[in-house]
């Protein structure tokens, strides 16, 4: 196999600047119905987006183990937002970024990963049984073999993808007195493990919510394609803290589209399915619950997700604007119904922990 020739960008120290402090908003807009209001950390708007955080985690540990020389390549699978904070890590510390990603990947992403530097790996066909992202996964490791000296992050498995996250959990421990909830969407589980571990150090009592995606693997249920991108996954990250949750909610993408469309007409805030998905949840429970403090994370923005979330003609062909459901349906356990669209359970499974259990 031929070796891939890249250029090594120079290190730019003074990018970690721009790393982290990302605005803190209250919504109050009704998704779709009034509540209470609960906090929103909008780590989109900031360079590198919130994967910005993990990534100069993760480059920045390597470097210190001897993992990672100067000037070596990173190689990583990505749906796209972690594919923006490893090319903000390379830019600041001075590495050439390779990115696996797949045919279903936004154009509008794609153009903006080549625009910062990236070398694009693409996937035309997903695994038969682990979909894209184990398609993605294995090319990675096909890519390696033809750059001598590269590094692989192993964003799912890393746990200093996780530890970057504490910085984040130190803002919102100094911009708010009360956090009783935290909402964070789950993929790799970095962000979710990173700020609630972080978190209850100082306040134990907080609960965390978990939002994914209906046909996610990650909390038991079987896999399926999913529409949305940024949340859910069909393989089991290590970095998902299991036993951190309080509940998992499931939810499809015309809830997502909904409270996306509504927040960016009512708050002049808005993201894509993640932040869509956690705007929902954490509305539903500033509503329902005793008044208690809420905070979300709101993970992406809109901007790749014009041609989607935010295009009529895309929407009504995937029937986006067909009746949803305003609040969700709650199971016993995530294995005894079929999920196709908001549901919540309080007894959140391990699935690896499951098979690890002898018969």
């Amino acid at each position: 196999m031929n070796t891939i020739a890249l250029d090594v960008p120079d290190a730019n120290p003074a990018l970690r600047d721009l790393l982290g402090a990302t605005p803190l908003a209250r919504i109050t807009t009704p998704l779709p119905h009034e509540h209470r209001g609960f906090w929103a950390k909008l780590e989109y708007l900031r360079p590198g987006g919130m994967k910005a955080r993990a990534a100069v985690s993760m480059l920045t540990a390597a470097r210190a183990r001897g993992e990672l020389r100067p000037g070596a390549p990173v190689v990583e699978s990505t749906s796209g937002t972690m594919g923006l904070g490893l090319l903000y890590a390379g830019q600041l510390l001075g590495h050439p970024v390779v990115l696996v990603v797949d045919d279903e990947l936004e154009p509008a992403m794609r153009a903006l990963l080549t625009a910062h530097g990236a070398r694009l790996e693409i996937v035309t066909a997903p695994h038969p049984a682990g979909g894209w992202q184990r398609a993605r996964l294995e090319r990675v490791h096909s890519v390696l073999a033809t750059l001598p000296g590269a590094w692989y992050p192993a964003q799912y498995d890393n746990p200093d993808n996780p530890a970057g996250y504490a910085a984040l959990a130190g803002e919102l421990l100094a911009e708010l007195d009360d956090i009783d909830v935290l909402v964070c969407s789950v993929g790799t589980g970095g962000h979710s493990a990173g700020v609630v571990r972080e978190l209850r150090r100082h306040r134990p009592g907080i609960r965390l919510v978990g939002v994914d995606s209906v046909g996610s693997t990650l909390f038991g249920r079987p896999d399926r394609p999913r529409l949305m991108r940024g949340l859910g996954s069909s393989i089991h990250p290590r970095n998902v803290a299991y036993d951190a949750f309080d509940e998992v909610h499931w939810l499809g993408p015309a809830e997502a589209v909904d409270a996306c469309r509504r927040l960016a007409r009512h708050s002049f805030v808005t993201g894509g399915w993640s932040t869509g998905a956690v705007a929902a949840v954490a509305a539903w429970l500033a509503r329902v619950e005793d008044p208690v403090s809420v905070v979300a994370v709101f993970p992406d923005g809109p901007h790749r997700y014009l041609g989607t979330i935010f295009d009529d003609e895309f929407c009504a062909r995937a029937g986006l604007f067909a009746p949803r459901r305003p609040y969700p349906v709650e199971v016993a356990d995530p294995g005894c119904v079929a999920v196709s669209g908001w549901t919540r359970c309080r007894n959140v499974v391990d699935p690896l922990a499951a098979k690890r259990v002898p018969a």
